[in-house]
């Protein structure tokens, strides 16, 4: 390929879940994923959550749990980052979300450095349930943060379950940056792969079963009432 591929943590998780359904929502996109209405309810806490902390704009009734949470956010010591998009090339050099040469693109929920200690938190905002939480986005995200800003050393990171009132932490150091990244260059690899041989297999689950909106796929049933 001539360019590199531009993705993100989600639409990796899309073609490591799926190649084939990566293909119709990513490539030639003749099929569209609708937001579910947690999805809906998600976006809107998100900024909800962005335009408290940023602005100040008082939580509506149905954001009020979310209140001392916050506030606690808030409280921390440093500049306070809300919805901060980035991107980086291939180089890791950091661009524009939207330039031509992005490699990398996203989003962090909050991120607060304190540039004289060289730290930062971070923190993901998540509506759904913890049982399962997954921190690689976390790790992903403390890597870029490391390119945007290379005197933050550490990174203290964070899911917060807001419905929970529940803080999954964990904490990454610039020195193992160079290991770290190889949790998702083999994966990047493949997806470049992908479009080099334009091969995008199926890879069947449970998901086909009503599911997926990729409704042409051989293996996709229609959901049972």
């Amino acid at each position: 390929m001539d360019n590199a591929v531009a993705w993100s943590y989600s639409a990796l998780k899309t073609f490591q879940s799926c190649p084939k359904k990566y293909y119709h929502l990513k490539v030639v996109k003749d099929t569209k994923e609708s937001p579910t209405q947690i999805m809906l309810y998600g976006i809107a806490a998100h900024k909800a959550a962005e335009l408290y902390i940023k602005e100040s704009i008082p939580l509506s009734s149905q954001y009020a749990y979310m209140q001392e949470q916050l506030d606690r956010l808030k409280a921390l010591e440093g500049e306070k980052l809300c919805e901060l998009k980035f991107g980086l090339t291939a180089a890791m050099e950091p661009c524009g979300f939207f330039d031509k040469g992005v490699w990398l693109r996203g989003a962090i929920d909050l991120l607060v450095i304190n540039h004289d200690k060289g730290t930062a938190r971070m923190i993901d905002y998540k509506f759904g349930k913890s049982k399962n939480a997954d921190s690689s986005q976390l790790q992903l995200m403390s890597l870029v943060v490391f390119k945007l800003y290379p005197h933050v050393k550490s990174v203290k990171a964070g899911l917060l379950f807001c419905q929970e009132d529940k803080l999954v932490p964990t904490k990454y150091d610039a020195d193992a940056a160079p290991t770290m990244w190889m949790d998702w260059l083999p994966e990047v690899q493949r997806l470049e792969a992908a479009f080099k041989h334009d091969v995008w297999n199926a890879n069947p689950s449970g998901l086909c079963r009503g599911w997926c909106p990729v409704t042409s796929c051989e293996h996709y049933e229609p959901r049972r009432s």
